[in-house]
């Protein structure tokens, strides 16, 4: 892997396995509900709708950010906003979270720039503005606003009826791993390193995001299946002609409402995608109130948040 900002990986983004290999977090122990919500993104709009979602729900109920979800929100009023709301709720640190409360957060050269450990099909010019837009966020962060950054956990241990989860942002062994993204798991050695990290970690499931783009994938080659549980974004659209960004529900009854795109039953557990829609036109204000034409997110993202990625909900589950 390429040690250039916005590739690396570096080496404090790392655990192992088998601390999932543990009772539940604090708190996550016995849940009837569990909402993984990754990649949100600053998307103040889609923070909303999360909320209004989860107040439905009913039992022992929790809601996680598992990380990124600062990004788009890049002046101090929408941040502090963001920041407080999300961790009201429990949270774990993504790269983007990592890297604003870094020690070094002001100094522009910092060797792991936006902290993506992009893969090589990502182009160099979409990482040089990744690694701009963090320095643009650090920016607006106070001193008091990075510790709090800086004390959230990298992963977490949650257990929903006797499914036992791990939450992560990138994969079983990094903050930021590619390892559970929708085109290494295409691929069957990259499955077969993810059953030997459901082994060590003796987990059913990892809930996670970091790489944008959704799938629930079976795991298979051990006593019983392993999966991965990749939302993709909640705060972007993440299928072609779909505006809705999406959460992983894990619960013990069925959701009800419209906004289910996908899932799966696990025994009595159920699993689901879920739509987090909102109103696309005033998104897209406050997007380019905030990165209008020539910024670095408008580059970048201004297309996906239009028109969605090339990719289907067929694409996204995978038995």
């Amino acid at each position: 892997m390429s040690e250039a900002p916005g590739r690396s990986c570096p080496l404090h983004y790392r655990y192992a396995p088998q601390v999932f290999a543990s009772p539940a977090s604090p708190g996550l122990g016995a849940l009837d509900v569990l909402y993984a919500v990754g990649g949100l993104y600053g998307n103040e709009l889609a923070l909303q709708r999360v909320l209004q979602l989860f107040e439905r729900e009913r039992g022992n109920a929790r809601l996680v950010f598992n990380g990124d979800f600062h990004w788009f929100d890049a002046d101090a009023d929408s941040f502090a906003r963001v920041q407080q709301q999300v961790l009201a709720h429990a949270a774990l640190r993504g790269n983007v979270e990592t890297e604003i409360a870094a020690p070094d957060a002001a100094d522009d050269a910092a060797d792991a720039g936006c902290g993506c450990a992009y893969p090589e099909w990502v182009g160099d010019e979409v990482v040089e503005r990744s690694n701009r837009i963090a320095r643009r966020l650090r920016q607006c962060a106070t001193p008091s606003q990075r510790a709090e950054l800086a004390a959230l956990p990298m992963w977490l241990r949650a257990d929903v009826g006797r499914f036992r989860l791990g939450i992560v942002h990138g994969d079983a062994q990094s903050l930021a791993g590619w390892g559970f993204a929708q085109e290494h798991l295409r691929q069957a050695g990259h499955r077969h390193r993810a059953r030997q990290c459901f082994d060590a970690a003796q987990v059913d499931a990892f809930a996670c995001t970091h790489t944008c783009l959704p799938v629930y994938q079976r795991i298979d080659g051990g006593a019983r299946p392993g999966w991965v549980l990749n939302n993709g974004a909640a705060g972007m659209p993440n299928f072609r002609g779909d505006g809705a960004g999406l959460l992983t529900r894990i619960a013990l009854r069925p959701f009800e409402g419209a906004q289910r795109r996908f899932g799966l039953r696990r025994g009595d557990v159920f699993i689901d995608a879920i739509a987090i829609e909102i109103d696309a036109a005033a998104w897209q204000a406050r997007f380019l109130a905030t990165w209008p034409a020539g910024s670095d997110a408008h580059a970048s993202y201004l297309g996906r948040i239009l028109h969605g990625p090339d990719y289907r909900v067929a694409d996204a589950l995978r038995c």
